[in-house]
Formats: structure tokens, C-alpha cells, sequence
């Protein structure tokens, strides 16, 4: 697998960057992991959207979907233009009748469901869902293909039970909106450097990298606050990253 980070901002992205965007590769099949504000954009430096197999989406907050509908005027427009008709599938839970409307758009993508608790087969990503601690109905995904595993938190508070849903995981990509000790986060549905840190501990991660990073502080600090925690390896989330998991 190879996990390409499109876009990484919290909230809302930064001048000439995205949101939450994500593009994991297996065996030439390109599965998008949220579509937040920004992400088409940047998302054309390393794929074209008809190159896109399926959408995977965590929770329905804008810096995580914002760019589904120019996603889908995209492939209208590639097709009207001369490309190949086709119908790309956007997975996520159920739970959100109004979101999921959004989701089906003419003949151009097509909602498809997950569950917590299941596996569902997209492509060659065997993908388990687990639901998190956040304001909306939110789900974290452990994706296995190739004999590899790789983790996503998507947004939510710390819950212990992420030890064993993301146990032997290879690389975990995990929120971190908040630093150490800010009581904020558990009320916002954020992790802070120091939650972050512990699930990569106590799951017994290779290696850990951060992301949804706050815009207000030194980011870098997250790092070393993680460090204190977690001895495996950790980075910071930035445009292009490329990681072979």
C-alpha cells in the first residue's frame, strides 16, 4: 500500500493547501479517504479525479466533504468532454439520511454503506469500521491489503478501545487537533498529542503520523509532545507526503 496526503488542516484548510484528504493505493487501485475543502485541487497533483476507484468518508463535517460536489461536477464534466461514463462509489455509515442524498449523484457516484463492527471489501482494501467520539456520527477504518495494515482515527476523543481495533497496525494516521493537557479536546471530539501518542502505544504501532493539525501553535510541537510518549516513529502530515506502508 501507499498512503499519499493530499490535504491534513483541521477545521478549515490553509492558504494553498487542503482539508482532510488522503489517496491510498494498492496494486494500481486508488481508494480517496475523505474529500474535505480544497482536496480536489491538490488531489490533481497526483491523480485526476476519473482516475479514482472509490471514496471512503469518515463523518460528514464540511473539512472532510466539502469537495464531494466538485468532485462529482468533475466527472459530469470529464464525461460530457469525451471521457468514459462511470459510476464511482462513495462508502460511509448510515446514519445521516440528509448527507447521504448528497452522495447520489445522477450517474456519477452512488452511496454504498458501511457498518460498524464489519468488514466491507472495497477493492483490494479489506476495510473494518469502528465507531468514534465525536459531535457526529463518525467512524475510524482499519484497512488491510498485501499483508500490510494501516489505520485512520478520522475525528474523535480518545477511547481506549482503539488499542485493540488499530493493534499491529503499520502506520496509523491519527487526528491530533489539540496539544497536551488542553481539556478542549475531549469536549470538541479531538485527540491531542498526548491521546495520539497512547493509541499508538498501547496498539503496539510502527509508525505513527499525525494529521488534522490545529492552526494555532507550533505544530512541531505535537511531535515532541508525542515523543515523551510513543518510541516508534512519528511525523507531522504535510502536502504530497508519500509513505509506503
Amino acid at each position: 500500500m501507499q498512503l499519499t496526503v493530499v490535504g491534513f488542516w483541521g477545521g478549515f484548510p490553509a492558504a494553498g493547501e487542503a482539508s482532510s484528504g488522503y489517496l491510498l493505493e494498492h496494486k494500481g487501485y486508488k481508494l480517496l479517504l475523505d474529500c474535505g475543502s480544497g482536496v480536489l485541487s491538490q488531489l490533481q497533483s497526483f491523480a485526476s479525479p476519473s482516475e479514482l476507484d472509490a471514496v471512503l468518508l469518515t463523518h460528514s463535517h464540511p473539512d472532510h466533504t466539502a469537495d464531494i460536489g466538485v468532485l462529482q461536477h468533475a466527472l459530469l464534466i470529464g464525461h460530457m468532454s469525451g471521457g468514459k461514463e462511470r459510476c464511482l462509489p462513495i462508502y460511509t455509515h448510515s446514519d445521516d439520511a440528509q448527507f447521504i442524498e448528497t452522495l447520489n449523484y445522477k450517474s456519477y457516484t452512488r452511496w454504498e454503506p458501511v457498518a460498524a463492527g464489519t468488514t466491507v471489501q472495497i477493492g483490494p482494501f479489506a476495510v473494518t469500521a469502528m465507531r468514534t467520539k465525536h459531535s457526529v456520527p463518525c467512524f475510524a477504518y482499519r484497512i488491510e491489503a498485501g499483508g500490510r495494515i494501516f489505520g485512520y482515527t478520522g475525528d474523535t476523543a480518545f477511547k481506549e478501545e482503539f488499542a485493540s481495533f488499530f493493534h499491529g497496525t503499520h502506520v496509523l494516521l491519527s487526528e491530533c487537533n489539540f496539544y497536551k493537557g488542553m481539556e478542549a479536546a475531549e469536549r470538541a471530539g479531538h485527540l491531542t498529542s498526548e491521546h495520539a501518542a497512547v493509541i499508538a502505544r498501547d496498539a503496539k504501532i510502527e509508525r505513527l503520523i499525525l494529521t488534522h493539525l490545529p492552526h494555532f501553535g507550533n505544530i512541531n510541537q505535537l511531535k515532541d509532545e508525542a515523543a515523551d510518549i510513543f518510541d516508534g516513529e512519528i511525523g507531522l502530515a504535510s502536502t504530497g507526503l508519500t509513505i509506503e506502508i
